[in-house]
């Protein structure tokens, strides 16, 4: 019964170092059988947790990847009231996206991080000027103003005063 038990999620790995523990101390003819079974159920539960976190966080091309997508656009359109406000508050737009973060070490959270990359990286942001700026998930090649990068759906009308640029620089 014990050894079956290290089969359940989150109860497997303490329950089935138990039924090695006790299968181990046993004296009876099928304690070893126990603690074999205890075994599996840990190696059970490693592999299923390891399988969620690999599919999940680690694999790309998978099902998840269009969540992540979705994930990653709805902080990029979040992000832009943010640095609206941040504009109004301080009468220019910020620097980068760590001063999004707030004066008080934290108090305003803020995702900066694009969680549909491979290994987490911060927003595209740069500011032009005074009135402007640019900010875009980079994708998976890593590199601004190209085929694959997020954008803030949230389109300024012709004459608002949101300083976001959706179109790329002109090369020069």
């Amino acid at each position: 019964m014990l050894a079956g038990a290290s089969f359940i999620p989150l109860l497997g790995v303490p329950v089935g170092l138990a039924a090695i523990l006790v299968g181990l101390a046993s004296r009876r003819p099928g304690g070893r059988r126990v603690a074999w079974i205890g075994a599996a159920g840990i190696a059970f539960s490693v592999l299923l947790y390891g399988g969620l976190f690999y599919f999940g966080f680690v694999q790309r091309g998978g099902v998840y990847d269009h969540l992540r997508a979705r994930l990653a656009q709805a902080e990029l359109n979040d992000l832009v009231p943010r640095i609206e406000f941040y504009r109004l508050q301080h009468g220019r737009y910020p620097e980068d996206l760590d001063a999004l973060r707030g004066e008080g070490g934290g108090l305003n959270p803020v995702m900066i991080m694009d969680p549909s990359t491979v290994s987490p990286r911060a927003f595209f942001y740069r500011r032009v000027g005074d009135r402007h700026y640019y900010l875009r998930g980079l994708g998976p090649d890593g590199e601004p103003f190209t085929a694959d990068d997020l954008v803030p759906t949230l389109a300024p009308t012709s004459g608002s005063n949101i300083g976001l640029l959706l179109d790329p620089p002109r090369p020069r």
